[in-house]
């Protein structure tokens, strides 16, 4: 009888292990399908299964917020940040209730906070760059924009056009702008880019350079040889000569640049500074003078048959009097072919002065010679303008191999027209 009723307690036993190891089968299970379904179930089912969850409950209170219920996110965002207090989208969440409720200050204060913890939070500096331009802030508006820009490319033209609108209307806007890209950020570029979309936008182009001009972040020669390239092909000469002039870069001392061929060219800003040209029937290169090892100039070999430029160098002269003054010499010379140093008027393509070089019977291989012809700039149609090494080809080839050094342009005493 002890032995049927022993029996019988084991099996009860058993059969209540059984139960029990079922439950909790059940229960373990559960629990490692609540933490996917609370992330992904919607938030209305998301807090029935776990109502307690900070993250749950932050984005039931997103939820809440975008169906227009203010209320419901408030108190959802509050739990969301009882459980977790540096759970800084719940207190995105919690901000932009406020600012829906009307609280504008304790929204300012929230999303502040919220943007301080998280540089990530799209929403909350989108809030503030919005708040901050109200305020008339551009500092901290343009700063929170900075952080979007920043991130995400595809936010790029609304701010950009954000920068443009605000820098055009008020020059405190200009200035904010400019404090941003002088810290060079990686949208830098872009801006840049963006900018030289429209005609309209050269004058801000202008006065960023102008501003950023005395900043360690000011146009690189990249940035400054793109953007009078640009005007040049665009012909507005009077915002190139104009910029030149108020950036002092390059330098106009010497109104011609580099005319001893001794200055690197690593940092050229063209289209100032030497060009030299390529191509077939020419060589145009920057070495030291046979007959003085010390001295680089320029050696320049033509075939006497072609057309193209050997070198050249814009300037931005201002209307006056100058005189061009040149040394040169004839190391070979088949006597038919000659070279020219020739200055034109970029605006209109007229001649302004011209230096032969090679035909006056110059004896190859002889001693450096110093030429020189006066210059007259006027007022009318030559903001800009190019002086040229030039061939005056002849009628089949009759090489001509030159030496250039110490090209100078300087005011005569009678500079004034």
């Amino acid at each position: 009888m002890s032995d049927r009723r022993s029996s019988i307690s084991r099996g009860s036993a058993a059969q209540f292990i059984g139960y029990g190891l079922t439950a909790l089968s059940v229960w373990l299970g559960w629990e490692v399908l609540k933490a996917p379904v609370a992330e992904r179930a919607p938030p209305a089912l998301a807090v029935r299964v776990a109502p307690t969850s900070p993250e749950v409950l932050r984005r039931a209170a997103e939820s809440e917020l975008a169906a227009g219920r203010g209320d419901n996110a408030l108190a959802l965002a509050g739990d969301s940040l009882a459980r977790a207090p540096f759970n800084a989208r719940a207190l995105r969440v919690r901000g932009l209730a406020a600012a829906e409720a009307g609280q504008t200050t304790q929204a300012d204060q929230l999303l502040t906070l919220a943007g301080n913890w998280s540089l990530r939070d799209d929403p909350a500096h989108a809030w503030l760059v919005e708040q901050r331009l109200r305020q008339g802030d551009y500092k901290s508006s343009f700063a929170h924009a900075d952080t979007l820009v920043r991130r995400r490319t595809d936010v790029r033209p609304q701010v950009f056009s954000l920068f443009e609108t605000a820098s055009v209307a008020d020059p405190k806007a200009l200035q904010a702008v400019a404090t941003l890209l002088a810290a060079n950020p990686p949208w830098r570029q872009a801006y840049f880019t963006y900018l030289q979309g429209k005609p309209e936008r050269d004058a801000l182009l202008f006065a960023l350079a102008v501003a950023l001009e005395s900043s360690p972040a000011r146009f690189t020669p990249t940035e400054l040889s793109w953007l009078y390239q640009r005007w040049l092909r665009e012909r507005r000469f009077g915002a190139v000569a104009a910029l030149r002039e108020q950036i002092k870069r390059p330098d106009q001392a010497d109104l011609l640049l580099n005319g001893e061929f001794s200055r690197p060219t690593a940092d050229r800003i063209d289209p100032f500074g030497w060009k030299l040209g390529i191509g077939s029937g020419l060589t145009v290169e920057v070495v030291e003078d046979d007959q003085n090892a010390r001295n680089l100039a320029l050696r320049t070999e033509y075939d006497g048959y072609g057309s193209r430029t050997l070198t050249s160098q814009v300037l931005t002269l201002k209307p006056g009097r100058y005189l061009f003054s040149a040394d040169h010499r004839v190391e070979s010379d088949a006597g038919l072919a000659s070279l020219s140093w020739r200055l034109t008027c970029i605006d209109t393509g007229a001649k302004v002065a011209e230096l032969p070089v090679g035909k006056d019977g110059t004896t190859a291989g002889a001693s450096w010679v110093t030429t020189r012809v006066p210059l007259i700039v006027t007022d009318k149609g030559c903001t800009v303008q190019r002086l040229s090494l030039t061939p005056r080809p002849a009628d089949r080839r009759a090489p001509i191999t030159a030496w250039f050094d110490n090209l100078q342009i300087r005011r005569s005493p009678d500079a004034d027209l």
